[in-house]
């Protein structure tokens, strides 16, 4: 049953190597005074599970008393264009860089050995080439990612005990390295349940809806993963969805607030967040990147909305009111 899937993994363990810091804390310059630390701020697309784990990211910085003016740049979804931005913040010598999706620490790594990369929004942090190993990132760049194991599995479980799908639609865009991780993890673990992934691929946002018109009559339920291209243009996909009466399962919560059925995840908030500890401890002095284990998020839980689940004419479980998040 539902309850038993909060059971979820512990986030990655490892000793962060201790290193002499400059100053009592890191935090203030030779003079005495408080240091401002100027942070760049690279982010592929807005959308607002992004937009949250920038949010997080600040908070966590504020909440250890860092000074910081952040210089925030946005791609609008051109891999181009991400690149020039991260030229950019090498080229003002920014102190961290906070890297907010694949692409985007992606391109940063590219154009840096040198100053610190912190990411989030990364589903595959070694597939992507952005750190040796998940226990030693063993360069420039650390920090967390937007996929736990327990997640997907649970979602997968969700739709064939609860809602006896059979055929799961995914849209998403083949391009995005984050967005191809995801669906093969899928497709390995629904030939093991005896279900199958029914493939929409999408190479821009305007895409998004006609894709996902593709899918109606293949397909008897949809997952949308944590695809920037596609989380972009949701709305279109939900539209979609509930006039042909298909439930869509989601990756994080923000989607279910705009209209997705339900989804085993986390707010991609927290995960800004705990980027924003691991930047504090770099820009302290305390730790390295090299030297950070990159975390897996750490809070869990089921949420559904009740207003969707209307809309298609889902009867709810008793067992599931209490897994509800409003």
């Amino acid at each position: 049953m539902l309850k038993s899937w909060k059971k979820v993994g512990v986030a990655i363990l490892g000793s962060a190597l201790l290193l002499g810091a400059c100053g009592d804390d890191g935090g203030t310059s030779s003079d005495g005074e408080k240091k401002t630390y100027k942070i760049g701020v690279t982010q592929i697309v807005e959308h607002p599970s992004l937009n949250a784990a920038y949010d997080g990211f600040k908070k966590a910085l504020e909440d250890a008393g860092i000074d910081a003016e952040y210089d925030v740049q946005i791609a609008q979804g051109d891999p181009s264009a991400s690149t020039t931005i991260a030229s950019n913040l090498v080229s003002s010598n920014v102190d961290l860089i906070f890297a907010n999706s694949t692409p985007s620490a992606q391109t940063a790594a590219s154009a840096t050995s040198d100053i610190p990369i912190v990411f989030t929004s990364v589903t595959d942090a070694v597939g992507a080439e952005l750190v040796e190993s998940m226990e030693k990132p063993g360069g420039n760049v650390t920090g967390t990612i937007d996929s736990h194991p327990d997640a997907i599995s649970n979602t997968m479980k969700f739709l064939k005990d609860e809602l006896g799908a059979k055929k799961v639609g995914m849209v998403f865009n083949s391009g995005e390295q984050n967005s191809r991780a995801q669906v093969d993890a899928v497709k390995k673990m629904l030939k093991e349940m005896d279900m199958t992934v029914v493939e929409a691929s999408v190479a821009t946002s305007a895409d998004v809806k006609q894709a996902t018109e593709s899918l109606i009559g293949k397909v008897d339920s949809l997952y949308i993963i944590t695809d920037n291209t596609v989380v972009s243009a949701l709305e279109s996909v939900v539209s979609v969805a509930n006039e042909n009466k298909i439930p869509m399962m989601v990756a994080e919560f923000d989607s279910v607030k705009r209209g997705g059925l339900a989804a085993y995840g986390f707010e991609y908030y927290d995960i800004g967040y705990e980027a924003g500890e691991m930047a504090v401890k770099i820009l302290k002095g305390e730790s390295k990147p090299a030297d950070l284990p990159v975390q897996i998020p750490q809070k869990l839980i089921f949420t559904m909305n009740k207003d969707t689940a209307s809309a298609l004419n889902l009867e709810i479980k008793d067992e599931w009111e209490a897994e509800f998040s409003e």
